[in-house]
């Protein structure tokens, strides 16, 4: 690791609620990120492995550059953090700025699939062996931080993306603050997004301008209130991270999983009670195309002993093999008009 930080100028940006209000720091552009390089073991995938964690094209926490690079914005442990990781031949670089900056670096390896085995991946249908020949860099994510994947998931519940989307989008760049380095400025700047107790200060009728229902704005704020502990699931297994996140009123097994596939690079924890994927993966395996949770998670059993029934989900979804739409789309309300 190298690189040093030049003294950085710091303003302060207030987010007013109804209980108060919260001063929180918005770090400047350093002159020179903190670097670090990492080759991976077998061909990576910068795109299939931090797909996942975009929420939308205009999510302001997410870039993915026109030279293949990632850009990401995060909200560490150590503070606010910007990430770019570029792939160079066999290697990958990744560069941070700001006060989470060396906690990025650390865990770039993880984040990019390190802890990661698909050589554990036995493919059991000739479908995902074909979707596994064709995406041979694809590997799952482990980003260690659990708010920032817990809060989107939230806003997704019995919502259509689009409008979850919105939401993330509106709330980020009200709430939250410009990202650490080069990403924040510009005419699309990067955002962290808000701190536990700015989450908590957020007034009523700004979720509801960002289209959020009380019951998916007042899981958030319970999530919130417990930040601290929510984080430290990460040490542990992912079934007892779900456990205890489903504690927690709103949140349920959809989200539980959406959240620790990410989190926890979960490669076993599939997502249960989802719209669409029952049907994909029922007509991709067995050619069902009414299949529900009871028969997909038949379907992948064979992949339980592996403990690889969500890569196995994954690849699935990769092969574009869907059947064709045969419901209306989910209608889409916006609450803020109301």
């Amino acid at each position: 690791m190298a690189g040093r930080f030049a003294p950085r100028p710091v303003t302060r940006t207030t987010v007013r609620g109804g209980e108060g209000t919260v001063s929180a720091p918005v770090p400047r552009q350093a002159s020179a990120p903190r670097t670090r390089s990492w080759a991976p073991e077998g061909p990576l995938d910068l795109g299939l492995v931090l797909g996942p964690l975009r929420r939308g094209p205009g999510d302001p926490t997410f870039r993915a550059a026109r030279d293949g690079s990632v850009w990401r914005a995060c909200r560490t442990p150590a503070g606010p953090g910007t990430l770019r990781v570029s792939a160079r031949g066999g290697e990958v670089c990744g560069e941070a700025w700001g006060p989470g900056a060396e906690w990025l670096l650390d865990r770039l390896p993880e984040l990019l699939g390190a802890a990661d085995d698909p050589g554990a991946f036995e493919p059991r249908h000739r479908i995902v062996a074909l979707a596994r020949h064709r995406r041979p860099g694809l590997r799952l994510t482990r980003t260690g931080l659990v708010l920032e994947s817990l809060i989107p998931s939230v806003l997704e519940q019995k919502v259509t993306t689009d409008e979850a989307y919105r939401a993330w989008r509106l709330l980020v760049c009200r709430f939250g603050e410009p990202a650490p380095g080069p990403a924040g400025t510009g005419e699309r700047p990067l955002y962290v997004m808000p701190a536990p107790r700015a989450w908590a200060l957020i007034p009523s009728w700004e979720w509801h301008r960002a289209g959020v229902d009380d019951k998916r704005a007042s899981t958030i704020l319970r999530a919130v209130r417990v930040a601290a502990r929510l984080e430290r699931t990460t040490v542990l297994p992912a079934a007892e991270a779900r456990a205890l996140l489903e504690v927690v009123p709103g949140i349920g097994p959809w989200t539980s999983a959406e959240v620790v596939q990410r989190s926890h690079g979960a490669a076993d924890e599939v997502t249960v009670g989802d719209l669409h994927l029952p049907r994909i993966v029922g007509w991709a395996l067995a050619g069902d195309r009414d299949a529900d949770d009871t028969e997909m998670l038949r379907l992948l059993e064979p992949y339980a002993p592996q403990g690889q029934r969500h890569r196995a989900a994954r690849l699935i979804l990769l092969s574009g093999n869907a059947p064709a739409r045969r419901k209306p789309k989910m209608p889409r309300v916006d609450i803020g008009r109301l």
